[in-house]
C-alpha cells in the first residue's frame, strides 16, 4: 500500500469523524498519541490482565480500585501484630507507647492461645463421648446370633516360652488367688465323690474378705437369686426361668429385706426422734420410719394431699405401702383393718394373698380393684395410696410413682409387684418378657450410666432374671472381671446358666426359640478369656477351671475338658508336670491331670491327642514323648524312626536332634526288650535297624571301622563281597521307608570304608612272604567296591544327587 491510499483513508476516517455527533472530537498529534499509549503499555505490563479486568469491572460501577488498596496497604494486619521493634532507652515517650502496644498485643497472642486449647479440649472430649456410645452400641451389636465366628479352639501356631517365664512370679492377684483356691477346694471334694457344697456361698465368703461394698452387694444379690428350687440337668434352665418366674419372688425378697435394713439404719441413727418403743415388729418399725420421715420431710410433696386419716398416729397409707415394701403383707391387713369400713375389696385380697401367697388372686377381687382404680383411686391426691391400689390390683402400669419411688430399687420393686404370668390376657399387665426388655433395651446401659456404676446395672440384670447379660456386662471391666466369671461359675454349677447350641457362638448370643430379650451365655469361652492370662505361669489353677467344661463337647464331640488340657499342654510345654514322665520300669509317674481321673476323663487319652496336635504340626520329637506318656508304643516307635532316617547319618553332636532322638531310642529300647509290646513286627524291626545304623554311623564318624564293619556284617543290609549281592538286594525289597532312605548314605560310607582301607593297605610296606596277604586285602576290598556300585545299580530305588557317580569313581580308583 502506498501513501497517497493511505492518505485517502486518513481523510476518509476523519469525515466519518466529524460527521458523528455521539463522541466529542478530540484532537491529539501523533507524539502524544504515541506518549498515550505507552502510558497505557506500562500500566498493563505492570498491573497485569487480572487487574485491569478488576479496574474495569469496579471501575464501570463507580469504584476507586487503586486508592482502596492503598487504604488496605496501611491496615496490613501482618505489620500490626509484628512485635515493636526495640527504640533507644532516651525516647520515654516511644518507649511507653511501645510497652503499651506489646502488652496488648501479649493479651491477643495469650487469648488466641487459650481459645485453642479450649477447642482443642473441648473438640476431643465431644470425638471420646460420641467413641463411648459407639463402643456401646457395638458392644450391644455383638449379641446377634452368627454362624461364622472363630472356633473356640487355639489356633495351631507354636509359642516360644520364655524360660524365665514359667516357673516365676504367678500371674494371679490376690483376688483371683483367694478365688482359685477356693475352685480347687471344690473341685477336690467333686473329684472325690463328696457332697458338693453351695459354690456361691463359698465364693460370697471370700468375696467378703475384699472389704469391697460393692462387691459384697452384687454377691448378696447373686446369693438370693440362687436360692431357688433346683433346675434339673435333662431342662433348659432358659425355659424354667421364662415359665416358672422363680426369680421374681427372691428378687422383691431381697429389696423387702434391703429396704428393711435401710428403715433401721435410718431409724439408729435417729433414735431421739424416732421414739421407737413397745414390741419390736415390722409394724412398730414401719411406724417410727414414717413418723421419722413425716417429721423430716413435712414438707415433701410425697406427703402432701395425704387421705383416709391415720393408724396409731401415722398416716394410713404410708403404713401400708411401706409394710408392703418391707414384704410383710400381715402388717398391711393389720393396718388397713385398723382403718375402718370403706376399703373391704383391697382387705379381701391382701387376706387371699396372706393365707394363700403361692396361689393366684381371685381374677374377680383384682378386677373390683381395678374399677374403684379407675372411678376413684387414679386422681387421689394420696400418692401411696395410689400406689398401694396399683401394686395390690396392678392397676395402671404406665404410672411411675415418682413421688415415691425415688431410688432405682423403689422402681424395680413395684415393677416386679406389678408383673403377672404370661399367660394372662390383659393388656394392662406387665409381663416378665416386657420388665426384661425395658431394662435391657429400652433404658439400656446409658440411661442407668452403667459404665461408671457397673455393679448396680449388673444387680438389675440379676433381678431381673438376665443373669447371662448381667455376666456379660460385668466381665467388661477390668476390676469386676474376675468376679463376673466365678459368679458365672456358680451359677452353672447350678445349671442356671443357658448355654448357646454351638460353642463357636460369641460370649452373648440369641437363641431364636427364646423369649425376647433373653441371652444365652458362652461359658466355655468366658472362662477360656479368663484363663487366658495365667494359664503359661499358673497352669495348675488353669486346669481347675478347665474341669469346669468337662460337660461340655466341641465340635467334633470331643470332651471340651480334654481338649483345653491339650491345648495348655502344647502352650505350657510342661508336660512333666502335666502329665508326669515315664519310669524305667514303664509306668507313668502322676501328673496333675491324674487328679481329675475318672470314668470319661483318662490321662492317656489327653497325651494321645495332644500327640496328634504335635503330629499335624509337624514336631514330632514331641509326639514321640506324648505317644509314650499314652502308652502308644506302635506311634512312639513309628515316629522315632522317622526321627531317626532323617538324621541317623549324621555326626553325633551333643544337644543336637539326633543326639535326642537317640537318647530316646535307647531308652526304648531298655524299656521295651522282652516286655510285652502293643505294636507291629515290622515297626519293631524297622526302629532296631535304624538303631544299628545309628551305631554304624557312630563307629563311622569315629574312625572305628572295624566296629562299623561288624554291624553291617550282622545286618547284611549291603553286600561286603559278590556272594552277598543278591541276598542284599533281596533283603532291600522288604525293608521299610525309613530304612530305605539310609542306603544311599549307608553305601557311600561304606565304600569310603573301604577306600580308607585300600589307601593304607595298599602305602603300607610289608616283606614278601606278607605280600600274597597284602594281595588277597587288596582284591577283598576290590570286590566290596564292586559289590556296592552293583547293589545301587540293582535295587529299585531312585538313589538321590551323585550317588552313583561317587560310588563309581571311588571304585575306579581302587583299580
Amino acid at each position: 500500500m502506498d501513501f497517497n491510499a493511505l492518505l485517502q483513508q486518513a481523510q476518509k476516517l476523519t469525515h466519518e469523524t466529524q460527521v458523528s455527533d455521539d463522541l466529542p472530537r478530540v484532537e491529539r498529534t501523533l507524539p502524544q498519541v504515541l506518549q498515550a499509549t505507552q502510558e497505557l503499555h506500562s500500566r498493563v505490563t505492570q498491573t497485569g490482565a487480572q487487574d485491569m479486568q478488576a479496574h474495569i469491572l469496579l471501575g464501570s460501577n463507580g469504584i476507586d480500585l487503586p486508592k482502596i488498596s492503598q487504604k488496605l496497604e496501611t491496615l496490613s494486619s501482618r505489620k500490626t501484630f509484628e512485635p515493636l521493634d526495640p527504640i533507644a532507652t532516651t525516647d520515654v515517650q516511644n518507649f511507653l507507647r511501645n510497652e503499651k502496644e506489646n502488652a496488648i498485643l501479649a493479651v491477643i497472642e495469650e487469648v488466641h492461645k487459650n481459645s485453642y486449647m479450649a477447642a482443642e479440649t473441648q473438640k476431643w472430649d465431644h470425638m471420646m463421648n460420641d467413641w463411648k456410645q459407639e463402643k456401646v452400641k457395638l458392644m450391644n451389636a455383638l449379641i446377634g446370633p452368627s454362624q461364622s465366628w472363630i472356633d473356640i479352639r487355639k489356633g495351631p501356631e507354636q509359642t516360644i516360652l520364655n524360660e524365665t517365664t514359667f516357673g516365676g512370679r504367678s500371674s494371679l492377684n490376690s483376688q483371683e488367688m483367694a478365688y482359685a483356691r477356693e475352685v480347687h477346694e471344690y473341685n477336690k471334694l467333686v473329684c472325690e465323690g463328696a457332697m458338693r457344697p453351695s459354690l456361691v456361698q463359698r465364693f460370697a465368703q471370700v468375696a467378703e474378705s475384699f472389704n469391697d461394698s460393692r462387691v459384697t452387694d452384687v454377691w448378696e444379690v447373686v446369693k438370693y437369686m440362687a436360692n431357688v428350687t433346683p433346675i434339673p440337668r435333662s431342662q433348659d434352665p432358659m425355659k424354667v426361668r421364662c415359665t416358672q418366674h422363680l426369680f421374681i419372688n427372691q428378687a422383691k425378697r431381697y429389696l423387702e429385706n434391703r429396704y428393711k435394713v435401710f428403715m433401721q439404719t435410718v431409724i439408729s441413727e435417729h433414735l431421739r426422734e424416732a421414739r421407737r418403743g413397745g414390741i419390736p415388729s415390722v409394724l412398730n418399725l414401719v411406724g417410727s420410719f414414717v413418723g421419722l420421715k413425716l417429721a423430716t420431710h413435712g414438707l415433701n410433696s410425697s406427703f402432701i394431699g395425704l387421705q383416709d386419716g391415720q393408724v396409731e398416729g401415722k398416716p394410713l397409707w404410708p403404713m401400708v405401702y411401706y409394710c408392703l415394701r418391707c414384704g410383710d403383707l400381715a402388717s398391711a391387713l393389720k393396718c388397713m383393718q385398723m382403718a375402718g369400713q370403706g376399703h373391704e375389696d383391697l382387705i379381701a385380697v391382701l387376706e387371699e394373698k396372706c393365707h394363700n401367697p403361692e396361689q393366684k388372686t381371685n381374677p374377680r377381687l383384682e378386677l373390683q380393684i381395678r374399677m374403684q382404680y379407675k372411678r376413684q383411686i387414679r386422681n387421689a391426691t394420696d400418692p401411696y395410696k395410689r400406689a398401694v391400689y396399683c401394686i395390690v390390683g396392678c392397676c395402671d402400669i404406665q404410672e411411675p410413682h415418682a413421688d415415691i419411688a425415688k431410688t432405682t430399687d423403689d422402681f424395680l420393686w413395684i415393677q416386679l409387684s406389678l408383673i403377672r404370668t404370661e399367660g394372662d390376657d390383659s393388656s394392662e399387665h406387665l409381663t416378665c418378657s416386657g420388665l426384661q426388655s425395658m431394662i435391657l433395651e429400652q433404658y439400656g446401659e446409658k440411661h442407668y450410666n452403667a459404665n461408671e456404676q457397673p455393679h448396680l446395672y449388673f444387680q438389675l440384670l440379676a433381678l431381673t432374671g438376665q443373669y447371662e447379660a448381667g455376666i456379660e456386662f460385668l466381665s467388661r471391666f477390668e476390676k469386676y472381671r474376675v468376679h463376673a466369671v466365678h459368679i458365672g461359675l456358680a451359677l452353672n454349677e447350678l445349671h442356671m446358666i443357658g448355654g448357646p447350641r454351638n460353642l463357636q457362638e460369641p460370649l452373648l448370643s440369641v437363641d431364636f426359640e427364646d423369649p425376647q430379650p433373653m441371652r444365652r451365655l458362652n461359658i466355655a469361652r468366658l472362662i477360656m478369656l479368663y484363663v487366658k492370662k495365667f494359664e503359661i505361669t499358673d497352669p495348675p489353677e488353669a486346669l481347675h477351671y478347665f474341669y469346669f467344661l468337662r460337660n461340655l463337647k466341641d465340635s467334633e464331640g470331643r470332651n471340651l475338658f480334654l481338649v483345653s488340657v491339650a491345648d495348655l499342654a502344647i502352650e505350657c510345654r510342661n508336660f512333666d508336670l502335666l502329665f508326669g514322665r515315664m519310669q524305667r520300669d514303664g509306668m507313668r509317674s502322676h501328673g496333675l491331670i491324674d487328679q481329675f481321673e475318672t470314668a470319661h476323663i483318662d490321662a492317656r487319652s489327653v497325651c494321645e491327642m495332644v500327640a496328634e496336635k504335635f503330629v499335624k504340626k509337624g514336631m514330632f520329637e514331641d509326639a514321640i514323648k506324648m505317644f509314650d506318656l499314652a502308652f502308644q508304643q506302635e506311634q512312639a516307635l513309628r515316629y522315632t524312626s522317622i526321627l531317626l532316617s532323617q538324621v541317623v547319618h549324621h555326626a553325633n553332636k551333643e544337644g543336637s536332634l539326633r543326639e535326642r532322638v537317640q537318647r530316646m531310642a535307647n531308652e526304648f529300647t531298655e524299656r521295651y526288650t522282652g516286655a510285652e509290646k502293643n505294636c507291629d513286627s515290622q515297626t519293631w524291626t524297622t526302629f532296631n535297624l535304624l538303631k544299628d545304623l545309628a551305631a554304624f554311623f557312630d563307629y563311622y564318624h569315629a574312625k572305628n571301622y572295624q566296629s562299623a564293619m561288624d554291624i553291617l556284617e550282622r545286618i547284611k543290609l549291603v553286600p561286603l563281597r559278590m556272594s552277598d549281592l543278591d541276598v542284599a538286594v533281596n533283603n532291600f525289597k522288604r525293608l521299610s521307608g525309613e530304612v530305605c532312605k539310609v542306603i544311599p548314605d549307608l553305601l557311600l560310607a561304606t565304600m569310603d570304608i573301604a577306600y580308607t582301607k585300600f589307601k593304607a593297605m595298599k602305602g603300607k610296606d610289608v616283606a614278601k612272604y606278607d605280600d600274597l596277604g597284602k594281595k588277597n586285602q587288596l582284591s577283598y576290598l576290590r570286590e566290596q567296591a564292586k559289590a556296592l556300585t552293583n547293589m545301587a545299580a540293582m535295587v529299585p530305588y531312585r538313589m538321590p544327587g551323585d550317588t552313583n557317580s561317587r560310588l563309581i569313581q571311588t571304585e575306579i580308583l581302587m583299580h
